[in-house]
């Protein structure tokens, strides 16, 4: 079916262009849909990729055949149309989808919960969209070949168009919309780039459907209720809720704390105490580390804070320790920087870097008395700050007596778990490793160091300490619970560092504990009983 506006075949090149730039779109919204509720790790990225790559392959062999079938370029734009439709419902449905899917499954599988609710979501959200935009290259070559002569080139220059749009789908999301009107906006952005071309096509060939102004009275609705960044939509009492380039960022407050979390469904990152204040937090097991490197005998203490976060650590450390300590944070999110600033009262005189801490410590020549890595964000290890050579990088920026203390936030007994990985691997990198388990927590603190001295240096050191409240907590808490850490034989190495697949093991346990309780309770009293609970 002839066409004018296909005639010079721009039209349709732009269409390539704008089909391989929303694809390329939606798989990083997608990324950033999901990480509130699944994290952004390596086995979330690859399931994304791999589901769109299931999409455009089913999209590709149904567009050949629909091509070759009935080549008439109005259904292709109509499914276009559908295409943008769905995209434009994504930010106003999506999060509900993931949290009934995540509802659903948590209570029906015991292993893998992680991987396959991620999985499922994402078959659900953007499989048939992308499958639609699959259909596109197909038929385009179909609607551009004019003859078998110049066939290589047409389709040459269909996929350059294709991969230029990608190229540019992939950074304006990135670097742009989503760090400047967040991730729903940039859904609602490139739907509507898609109704245009096809509104455009059906104009210019006088085709006026019904599917138009219904489409269009879809996506104005879409844009009234969709535009909101509310990840965590069942609550209304968000101080701040937003994004950056990294993260989706929560702030919560109550009369006694600020928190920072980093994902909407597995915990809190960063706690404020807005009183002086010694909980049973990791932040304040993780004071004795100071004496440990022998705070009280020495005229200046300088620290260093790998994961600076909203600061808690810092603040805790001046609070109790002293407002003259050298302190020096990097962390990789700005934003979280301008958070600490804003919610979570940071002393301005902190210097905080931000870039990632591993090459933070391979750019700088200082050394430090204390080093604190807190950059495992609950089931997101970052595996280059995981490894012997880091762990050994960060032993070589020490002083002689330095200490080393890492926050493992995953705590678990079971043989070959996270934890015990990189237990092992700092034994690798140090001469003397200790471990105590935070109260009432998963979290586990390392204290290392290459000193050999380094428990009489902090039993010295306390000692000396004349804030009655530090020392008795320290006293209690710390002292009956750390123990010396005996080298095992797990390793972790740049080269080798499979950290998302053990945390994705600790993940099932800690779901698994939450959730049994709630499975007798519905095998004893159905599901009234259930909801009756819940509620």
């Amino acid at each position: 079916m002839e066409r004018k506006i296909l005639a010079n075949k721009v039209f349709l090149f732009l269409t390539e262009f704008f089909a391989g730039m929303s694809v390329m779109a939606v798989e990083l919204g997608a990324s950033r849909l999901l990480a509130p509720y699944f994290s952004s790790s390596q086995i979330v990225w690859t399931i994304i990729i791999g589901t769109i790559m299931i999409a455009m392959a089913l999209g590709n062999i149904y567009g050949g055949r629909k091509a070759d079938k009935d080549p008439n370029p109005d259904k292709l734009y109509a499914r276009l149309i559908i295409a943008g439709i769905w995209i434009a419902l994504i930010p106003l449905l999506g999060k509900y989808v993931i949290a009934g899917i995540s509802m659903l499954l948590v209570f029906a599988i015991n292993t893998g919960f992680l991987v396959i609710a991620a999985f499922v979501c994402c078959m659900v959200i953007f499989v048939f969209p992308l499958f639609l935009l699959g259909t596109t290259t197909p038929c385009l070559v179909k609607y551009t070949m004019s003859s078998l002569d110049d066939s290589a080139k047409t389709v040459g220059l269909l996929n350059a168009s294709n991969t230029i749009g990608s190229i540019i789908g992939t950074f304006v999301p990135t670097f742009i919309t989503i760090p400047s009107v967040g991730t729903s906006i940039t859904f609602l952005i490139f739907a509507g780039i898609l109704l245009i071309l096809s509104f455009v096509y059906f104009i210019s060939s006088k085709i006026f459907r019904v599917r138009m102004p219904v489409a269009a009275a879809f996506f104005l609705v879409c844009v009234l209720f969709g535009h909101s960044s509310n990840f965590a939509f069942w609550n209304s009492q968000l101080t701040y809720e937003g994004e950056s380039v990294y993260n989706y960022l929560q702030v919560s407050e109550d009369d006694r704390t600020v928190s920072l979390s980093t994902n909407v469904l597995f915990g809190v990152q960063s706690v404020y105490l807005k009183e002086r204040e010694l909980t049973s937090d990791y932040y304040n097991y993780a004071l004795a580390a100071p004496y440990m490197a022998g705070v009280r005998e020495s005229d200046s203490f300088s620290v260093l804070i790998l994961g600076m976060g909203s600061g808690t650590y810092a603040t805790q450390l001046q609070r109790y320790i002293g407002e003259d300590l050298s302190i020096e944070g990097v962390e990789i999110d700005k934003k979280i920087t301008d958070l600490a600033h804003t919610y979570f009262h940071m002393d301005d005189r902190i210097r905080v870097t931000t870039y990632d801490g591993r090459a933070f410590l391979a750019s700088t020549p200082d050394t430090y008395d204390l080093i604190m890595v807190d950059a495992y964000q609950d089931i997101t290890i970052p595996f280059q700050m995981s490894s012997l050579e880091f762990f050994s990088l960060v032993s070589s920026r020490l002083t002689d007596r330095g200490v080393m203390v890492v926050n493992l936030n995953m705590k678990s007994d079971r043989e070959g778990s996270i934890n015990q990985y990189l237990c092992d691997t700092i034994c690798h990198a140090f001469d003397r490793v200790y471990t105590v388990n935070v109260a009432n927590s998963t979290n586990r603190l390392l204290f290392a160091s290459n000193a050999a001295d380094v428990l009489n240096t902090y039993s010295r050191n306390l000692l000396m300490e004349t804030d009655v409240e530090i020392q008795s907590f320290l006293l209690s808490r710390v002292n009956p619970g750390i123990v010396p850490y005996e080298k095992g034989p797990y390793l972790l190495t740049d080269d080798k560092a499979p950290v998302e697949l053990l945390g994705m093991r600790v993940i099932d346990d800690l779901i698994r504990s939450e959730v049994d309780y709630y499975k007798q309770v519905f095998r004893e009293q159905g599901l009234e009983g259930l909801l009756e609970y819940l509620s």
